[in-house]
């Protein structure tokens, strides 16, 4: 297998090149005294590296390819950008190259133990989920967890996107964008995107001129999802809401989403989304600022009591519209309240405190995830089989982040466990 760029960048970043006698093509000594910093973007793969050539020290850019000539086929001979390259290093020297004014650039063939390389084709090539999966016993459990600080952060960075997004599209309203969110939230993965549409075609402003009267906050709901046109007939209370919203509808000039958005197939009763619309309407009622009482909350336990809400009585005997099941009051549930406390509200008081400088919103997110229960599902089963024991949604969360940012994309030359995985023999002094 041909060995790609991104892998040398990994070899000369994590210095597990040969440390003696370093020359370059022409005998030059060489000494690293900084690698550089790995460039993501447009011009040289190192920025910022420092080295002493013979008894010369320089300071500049570091590329590298795994030809000498792909110098010449990345056009990097009339690109200014490359002019402060101080060093090509290189797989095979097939080409003497020469910066865009002409001076030529000291080249080093770079050398590493073959087994590096090996052990990450090895990686490429897995079939199971997880590539590391059989060498999973040579990692340092210690080392691993160290790790999961940053996957976290990562995790809640990777969400910051979508917010701000939301924001933008609020005229930076957090209450707003937090009810877009925590509606997302309440249709799971399931109806997501449907939850989400009610939330924008359903403004908090509506909500709360009439949050005193849940029935009318119920009809606004039902109505703008669509649910209330499924059916031309039913009984008293769905009657009831589809006039209601009559009212309502001409009133506010509201516009619905298509009803038939609504997933029931294959999901338990209590995650049916009538049920879910109907619990986000009682709890809409209840409070008027919910982002506002989040930030002041001081524990995940005052949460569960702000979130402790049930849909109103007629859904203590229905799932759905005019079908009757026995009596069963329909809370929300506490692990209902955990997925929100994961998945809307500990990125939210991330985001703002990132936003507005207030670093003790962003470790208030990551202290209540690490006194959050461990989440259970096929992800984290998978890591449990191999020996992870997850403390805390903090841990199930960064594991979650590793599957699906490294593992999956086999990412794993970015990934610390990856990292000791290819380097598990001795480099080279």
């Amino acid at each position: 297998m041909e060995t790609s760029e991104d892998f040398l960048h990994f070899v000369w970043g994590q210095k597990l090149y040969s440390l003696t006698d370093l020359k370059t093509t022409s005998g030059e000594y060489i000494t690293v005294l900084e690698p550089g910093n790995l460039n993501r973007d447009a011009g040289p793969d190192f920025f910022n590296a420092r080295l002493k050539i013979d008894n010369t020290i320089w300071a500049g850019n570091i590329e590298i390819h795994q030809n000498a000539s792909d110098w010449y086929k990345h056009h990097h001979h009339t690109n200014d950008a490359y002019g402060n390259v101080i060093l090509h290093i290189v797989k095979k020297n097939d080409q003497i190259v020469y910066r865009p004014n002409g001076d030529p650039i000291p080249t080093m063939i770079i050398k590493y133990p073959s087994r590096l390389e090996e052990n990450y084709h090895d990686l490429l090539a897995a079939r199971s989920r997880i590539p590391c999966e059989s060498r999973f016993h040579e990692i340092d459990p210690f080392l691993m967890r160290i790790g999961f600080n940053r996957l976290m952060v990562e995790r809640l960075a990777d969400k910051t996107t979508g917010i701000v997004a939301g924001l933008s599209y609020n005229n930076n309203d957090w209450e707003e964008t937090f009810y877009q969110f925590l509606a997302r939230n309440f249709g799971f993965k399931i109806n997501s995107v449907p939850f989400e549409l009610l939330a924008k075609a359903l403004p908090l402003k509506y909500i709360r001129k009439h949050r005193t009267q849940l029935k009318q906050v119920e009809s606004l709901f039902f109505g703008q999802s669509g649910l209330l046109h499924e059916e031309l007939l039913g009984d008293d209370y769905f009657i009831d809401l589809r006039n209601e919203y009559g009212f309502l509808y001409k009133k506010y000039q509201l516009k619905p989403i298509e009803g038939h958005l609504w997933k029931f197939l294959r999901l338990r009763p209590v995650n049916f989304p009538t049920l879910r619309i109907a619990q986000l309407a009682g709890l809409m009622c209840r409070q008027e600022e919910l982002f506002s009482l989040i930030m002041e909350a001081d524990s995940p336990e005052e949460l569960y009591t702000l979130f402790d809400v049930r849909a109103s009585e007629y859904w203590d005997t229905h799932y759905r519209f005019n079908y009757s099941s026995r009596t069963k009051i329909k809370s929300l549930g506490k692990e209902a309240i955990q997925n929100i406390m994961i998945n809307t509200i500990a990125p939210f008081l991330f985001v703002y405190g990132e936003r507005n400088g207030k670093e003790q919103m962003k470790d208030k997110a990551l202290e209540w995830l690490d006194k959050l229960q461990p989440e259970d599902n096929t992800i984290i089963r998978q890591w449990i089989s191999l020996g992870v024991e997850p403390r805390s949604a903090f841990d199930t969360q960064s594991l979650i982040q590793l599957q699906t940012q490294y593992c999956q994309c086999r990412n794993c030359l970015k990934c610390h466990i990856g990292y000791q995985v290819i380097r598990h023999i001795e480099p080279y002094d």
